[in-house]
Parts: C-alpha cells; structure tokens; sequence
C-alpha cells in the first residue's frame, strides 16, 4: 500500500496526503518516511511555491501508532535506548523538515489531530479546520508528557501559554470551532483541502523570494529574545527584494492599471 500520496493540482502547489485511513494516518515508520521524502523532493523542486499537507479518510493524523508502528531505518542491531533514540529522531525531523522548507506549508486538518498529529499541524506555517478537526496533546492521557515533537514550543506561541497549558496539562479536546476562536486555526471550512489549495494558489502568485523571506521572518520572529535583536534583520530581508528585483514598480503599475500584478523576482 502506498501510504504517502502526492497530487499537484495547481503548478506551483502540491498537496502531501498520509493515506493510512484505516488508522486514521497514525504515525508508523512506514508512512513518516516517504513522508519526509515527499517534504524533501517538494522542497527542493523550485516550480513548487506552497505545500499542503492533508489526511486519507476522516482523519488528519492520530499520533503515534500502538499497533504497527513498524520499524525506522537504520536501527538494526542496537540496543534498545539506541534504538528509541532513532525512532524519536526520524519523528522529530519530520516536524523540523516542515520547518525548514523554503516554502509555506499548509495544513488542511480534515478530522482529528492527536499527539504528534497536533504537533505536525502546529509544524505548518497555516492551518485550515474541517467542521469535524479537534485537536488533542494526548501524551499526558498516556501517563506521558504532553511535550513530544516540540509541542511545548509550538503551541504556546500558537494560542498563547494560559490556553496551551490547559490543553496539554488536562489533554482535553479543543473543536474545530474553538480551534478558530483561539487562533490555532484560521477558520473552519466544509471543504477544506480546497481551501488549502487556494491559499496555496494566493501564496504562489506572490513573490517567491519574498514569501520565503517571511516565512523566516515569522519563525526568527517567534524565537527572538526582544524587538530590538529581530527587526534590523527583518529592514534587511526588506531591502533585499526590493533592491535585487522590480517587484515593487511592478506592484505600484498593477494598482494604477487595475490589475493583479505579475512579479518577476528579478531586475
């Protein structure tokens, strides 16, 4: 069975589909690493300008799996602390994968989002809810932590640190609508993997080197220790694309003429 699926419904946009419906795309090896690979060929391929990340069936990722995990590569004949070690990392890099990609990533969250699925969706740059997403840091209802695949760093700059404290340390549910109201979704759509695509559509029209641009800008942003230590670099990405290409006199003739304008990313 193949448990990644990748479609390209618009030229600059791909849609990345775990396709594990049976378990609600929970996170086996066997799907997390052509996962991965299919991050890595999208963000390595420069006609692509968004990804959209979804699930197979009514789920958008249910965690880690407790059945059939499977097994990571590379873990033959270590110990067992070694071996866990190397699980949790390939499960770690995924979610830094989404991180590092040039381009923005858009989660369409069609059904629930638990433990690591949760941490997959914060992974995203964007995150559109269907009427029937909840999301869930299942680690404590395990007799775990809540905190795995950066979840303690991700959702408190997600909703804020009072309500990601509730989530994590009760792991009660939080809807699709709730999800909204709080800011760890945009919206809550009946069709959402078209809205995903749209929003990739709207973001591949824009400038490439400027979309990049402020995808850094908002993770340096979040992890910066004051103003003053982020917004010089933030004048510098500025003055980057508007010295290095005609994006701006482009823009400002759009507007004159009536039109959407068409950035070349260059001079």
């Amino acid at each position: 069975m193949t448990y990644v699926l990748v479609d390209q419904p618009d030229p600059g946009v791909v849609v990345i589909t775990l396709n594990r419906p049976e378990r609600m795309n929970a996170m086996a090896f066997d799907a997390m690493v052509p996962f991965r690979a299919a991050l890595r060929e999208a963000g390595d391929d420069p006609s692509i300008r968004a990804v959209v990340v979804t699930g197979a069936g009514r789920g958008f990722c249910s965690g880690a799996d407790q059945e059939s995990a499977g097994v990571p590569p590379g873990v033959e004949g270590l110990p067992p602390a070694s071996y866990a070690l190397r699980a949790m990392g390939l499960l770690e890099d995924v979610v830094l994968t989404i991180r590092r990609m040039p381009q923005p990533v858009i989660a369409a969250v069609n059904g629930p989002a638990i433990g690591g699925g949760l941490c997959l969706a914060l992974a995203c740059d964007l995150r559109y809810a269907a009427p029937t997403a909840y999301f869930r840091a299942a680690g404590i209802n395990n007799g775990l932590t809540a905190s795995e695949l950066g979840l303690s760093f991700l959702l408190p700059r997600a909703i804020g640190s009072t309500r990601a404290a509730e989530m994590m340390l009760t792991g009660s549910d939080v809807g699709a609508e709730e999800a909204a109201r709080v800011g760890l979704v945009s919206s809550v759509e009946d069709d959402v993997l078209a809205t995903a695509i749209a929003a990739g559509r709207r973001v591949a029209a824009l400038s490439q080197p400027g979309i990049e641009l402020t995808k850094k800008s908002i993770q340096a942003g979040l992890a910066a220790s004051s103003l003053e230590a982020h917004v010089t670099s933030e004048g510098l990405g500025q003055l980057y694309v508007r010295l290095l290409t005609d994006n701006f006199e482009e823009a400002t003739l759009a507007r004159r003429e009536g039109r959407e304008p068409t950035f070349r990313d260059r001079r």
